[in-house]
């Protein structure tokens, strides 16, 4: 089980190379001087030629892109944004919290909601609550998480006065923007859900727990459910990579202090340091979700733990009868 674990970490690591390096030359092959946008356009081409050996922009591709990285490693310094010259770390730790809770809170509402819906439409396929939860699922994944924001505004904040229309410090200003946020992870996780419990609860072994006298809940959550929840750890995976990369919307309609408004911002603004390490810190994130997500696997399907323990002893078992033939060849030889 480590071995899994270490081995997933270290196809980390290359995958966050790489998404930097691409990041770095996208953002330097856009047009614009770097310098000329840190001091403005009144600035003297000696001055705009001083910032650019101060931002070391007269330096190779390929040093520049070292040094960023290198400086992110070791001293986790993104460099300073050229609008503000406030650090890009200090920005980071300062609005990246507000957008993670906002979509953590919005999968979790989507998860504790759409999977036991999910189930339950599942065992009672057809019924009357199977097309409830189906049509409540398309209108879940139709409806804009905007559009049902601000209906959200108009009836709850507006009309009624019953919740604040923007901030996200106390529950009471969370509730609208999770709510909004969390309409279509829990509309796909409900979906997911009962597709996945539909392909398990019609194989042979079911009907062979259930033909054993096994309660029927038993035979749903401890038999059917292990073995149909990959799929949806898969999702809940996606979901959450894809909120952090699209709360910004959400964000700018409650007015909430995220990392998503921020990003946003600094695109307009062609605040390069800002946008890199921005879209850095959401690709690690992603990353970082999907490897929790591959070690989950293990945990909860043996079959996965069993296939690399397989892999890993083949290989070994390999390793070993080629020393041996190596061993047996010098043997001969002499």
């Amino acid at each position: 089980m480590v071995r899994y674990i270490i081995r997933r970490i270290l196809f980390l690591i290359p995958t966050l190379l790489l998404v930097s390096f691409f990041v770095f030359a996208i953002i330097n092959a856009a047009p614009g001087d770097p310098a000329q946008l840190a001091l403005g356009e009144g600035a003297t081409a000696e001055a705009v030629e001083a910032k650019r050996i101060e931002l070391g922009l007269d330096k190779p591709f390929l040093v520049q892109y070292l040094t960023w990285l290198k400086d992110i490693v070791f001293h986790f310094d993104f460099g300073n944004s050229y609008r503000s010259n406030i650090s890009v770390s200090y920005q980071i730790t300062q609005y990246f919290p507000n957008t993670l809770k906002l979509a953590g809170l919005s999968v979790l509402l989507g998860v504790l909601i759409g999977v036991p819906i999910g189930i339950i439409a599942a065992v009672k396929q057809y019924s009357v609550f199977d097309n409830i939860v189906m049509s409540f699922a398309m209108l879940g994944m139709s409806v804009p998480a905007f559009v049902l924001a601000l209906s959200m505004i108009l009836l709850f904040s507006i009309h009624l006065q019953w919740l604040p229309s923007s901030g996200f410090s106390t529950f009471s200003q969370m509730i609208m923007p999770v709510v909004a946020l969390g309409m279509q992870p829990c509309a796909i996780c409900a979906r997911m859900t009962r597709s996945s419990m539909l392909e398990v609860i019609r194989l042979d072994y079911i009907r062979t727990v259930r033909a054993k006298g096994q309660k029927e809940f038993k035979v749903i959550v401890n038999h059917a459910l292990k073995n149909a929840v990959l799929p949806i750890l898969t999702t809940i995976g996606l979901q959450f990579g894809a909120l952090i990369g699209g709360a910004f919307v959400t964000e700018t309609i409650f007015l909430i202090p995220g990392f998503g408004r921020l990003l946003v911002t600094a695109v307009t603004n062609r605040d390069y340091p800002l946008v890199m390490g921005g879209v850095l810190c959401v690709a690690m994130v992603v990353a970082l979700t999907n490897l929790v997500i591959d070690i989950a696997y293990a945990f909860v399907d043996p079959r996965v733990k069993a296939a690399f323990k397989s892999s890993s002893s083949s290989f070994l078992a390999h390793m070993k009868m080629k020393k041996s033939l190596k061993n047996m060849e010098q043997s001969n030889a002499r």
